[in-house]
């Protein structure tokens, strides 16, 4: 099975600690987001495990547990959003300056194909033009230039939980033609640096246009870090246009102290303050503690992995 960490939270950022212990446990627990009480334990082994995929704003704190996580034999990559807008939209997320020397530190430990730039969202508004994100977007491709292989795109996309959020931040609407011009110009800029422009979860509408859409959570990568072969199907959870294949999230809705407002993972920074003040490094739940009406099922691991000469080593 191929474990996401997460998309529902910062995990690298906020609970590094709590993600290496339940490694280190060989077990996490896991609420079901559409049902509280439903509970799945999830067994980390690396024999069960042929992938974790890090999902990050900002992995700094992981850093120093990379070594505990090779040492214990897990394969991953991570998905590095690098995005240029300020405090007004990515509250607590740090400059983009601070992120660029992350990303190229981390690029530098592990290797540049286990991390991949995502420039997403792409929303606009008077501030945040289409000449803002070229002139960003070719700042942030040139010093990552050698550090990644591919960046992934993708434009906002308004879920209620977003709608709410950015109440009061007007936001401008270009064109279909003016979207896929943009995309083009972006990918422009990256192939000079060395790097693959794809989208997420854009569907087929873009291939006329010569941009295709990629995989999050990509067999073909894993099959290349891992030296193994990847049976999946389609990720049945995420949206029809998603390309991901299957995978277990262990992460937890609200729990993101990033506080961005286009998330659609957090209901409000009140909730999201409450669920972190209740975390423990310790216990087997990102938050809170296990409950009388609580009922925990195994999630039978799923082996998708098969033999294959391995392409390049951690």
């Amino acid at each position: 099975m191929i474990i996401s960490a997460s998309r529902r939270t910062d995990i690298p950022a906020f609970y590094s600690e709590w993600f290496v212990n339940r490694l280190q446990e060989g077990k996490v627990l896991v609420r079901n987001p559409m049902n509280f009480h439903q509970v799945s334990r999830i067994a980390l082994s690396p024999e069960n495990v042929e992938c974790l995929v890090f999902w990050t704003k900002n992995p700094e704190a992981m850093l120093p547990r990379l070594a505990a996580i090779n040492d214990l034999g897990y394969h991953y990559y991570f998905l590095f959003t690098l995005t240029p807008y300020d405090g007004r939209i990515e509250v607590n997320v740090p400059a983009a300056l601070e992120r660029i020397t992350l990303f190229q530190t981390l690029a530098e430990m592990i290797g540049k194909e286990k991390v991949i730039w995502r420039y997403d969202p792409i929303l606009f508004t008077n501030h945040y033009s289409t000449n803002f994100h070229i002139t960003a977007f070719a700042r942030i491709a040139e010093r990552l230039a050698g550090c990644t292989v591919k960046c992934i795109v993708s434009y906002v996309e308004m879920y209620r939980k977003c709608e709410r959020n950015m109440k009061g931040l007007t936001l401008d609407h270009p064109s279909m033609e003016q979207r896929i011009n943009l995309l083009r110009t972006l990918q422009t800029i990256s192939s000079t640096h060395g790097i693959t422009l794809q989208t997420c979860a854009a569907g087929n509408y873009l291939k006329d246009a010569g941009i295709f859409s990629g995989r999050c959570i990509d067999d073909q990568l894993i099959t290349r870090i891992t030296g193994k072969g990847i049976r999946a199907g389609k990720d049945k959870n995420q949206r029809r246009e998603c390309g991901c294949i299957e995978s277990i999230d262990i992460g937890a809705y609200n729990s993101c102290p990033h506080g961005c407002l286009y998330c659609y993972a957090n209901n409000d920074r009140t909730t999201v303050a409450q669920n972190f003040a209740a975390h423990n490094p310790e216990t087997p739940l990102l938050y809170e503690a296990i409950g009388y009406n609580d009922k925990i099922t195994d999630r039978l691991p799923k082996r998708l992995s098969h033999k294959q000469l391995q392409l390049f080593s951690d």
